[in-house]
């Protein structure tokens, strides 16, 4: 049915069922024109801290070695930390067609909201839907040019970006992290049911911090315990992915802005799978 002839645009008072009305309405947010993406994959957590920004960028890392051209999409809007383990300082550029993300030193293209503010320290202090306004910007604004693969690092949670994410753009997959303790089952649990919910594919899981290497005697010590992840990835069906070490050597590269020389195959599996997409 075509619109009333007579429409005031007053959806709330009327009654007549015009396509307008009738049509599903789609949350997709269209990349730039210029923009070629091949496959999106999500990196989520339940909970802050558990290592998810350094899963993001080894994934691209290895993605990158492994001959595609990767990305990053920053979506951690207020706690944006992928530009410093790449050692990015400087200010993303623009024309007229687009925003141009930034290329490391291997030429993984990266958007963040700290390469587009002078200063680096300044606070985000924004509501729920300005965060997520900013992420579809960063697909639909920025020139991704050639993308194999693009890996969008969102906050933890399960709040307004990833639905925004979930939502808006094509995601081909998640890839969920989390630490051993048993607390962050019941959190990675609440990650994977909003997955199902949103029908998002889950490719599997990724455990860090799961255990320290003695750099004397090579003892693998687990500092949290027992893992529980395995047993919670096995619940639901998922497959568990890798397990990463804490190590003085990560840590140290991604405060040097050094990740891309980092030469651990720990997420060579999980990069495999992303490459069978």
């Amino acid at each position: 049915m075509t619109e009333h002839e007579n429409c005031s645009h007053e959806c709330g008072s009327c009654g007549e069922e015009c396509a307008s009305r009738t049509q599903p309405f789609s949350f997709k947010a269209e990349p730039n024109p210029l923009s070629s993406v091949g496959k999106v994959i999500g990196v989520v957590s339940g909970k802050g801290g558990v290592g998810k920004s350094l899963v993001t960028s080894l994934l691209a890392v290895q993605m990158q070695r492994m001959g595609h051209q990767s990305a990053i999409l920053d979506a951690d809007i207020t706690g944006p930390s992928i530009p410093k383990m790449f050692g990015l300082s400087g200010l993303a550029k623009a024309n007229e067609s687009g925003i141009i993300p930034v290329a490391t030193k291997t030429g993984i293209d990266i958007i963040s909201i700290n390469l587009l503010v002078e200063d680096q320290t300044t606070p985000v202090i924004w509501r729920g839907p300005a965060v997520a306004d900013v992420v579809k910007q960063f697909w639909s604004d920025v020139i991704w040019s050639g993308v194999d693969y693009m890996f969008v690092d969102m906050p933890p949670g399960t709040g307004d970006v990833p639905l925004t994410v979930f939502q808006s753009l094509p995601v081909d997959g998640i890839v969920i992290v989390s630490s051993p303790q048993e607390l962050v089952s019941m959190i990675v649990e609440k990650a994977v049911r909003m997955a199902e919910q949103m029908k998002v594919p889950i490719l599997g899981i990724v455990e860090n911090m799961s255990s320290v290497i003695c750099p004397d005697c090579g003892k693998e010590i687990k500092i949290f315990g027992e893992s529980c992840v395995r047993e919670t990835a096995e619940k639901h069906g998922i497959e568990f992915l890798a397990s990463i070490p804490i190590s003085s050597e990560i840590a140290s590269l991604c405060d040097a802005g050094e990740i891309e020389n980092e030469n651990s195959e720990w997420l060579k599996e999980a990069a495999l799978k992303i490459e069978k997409l």
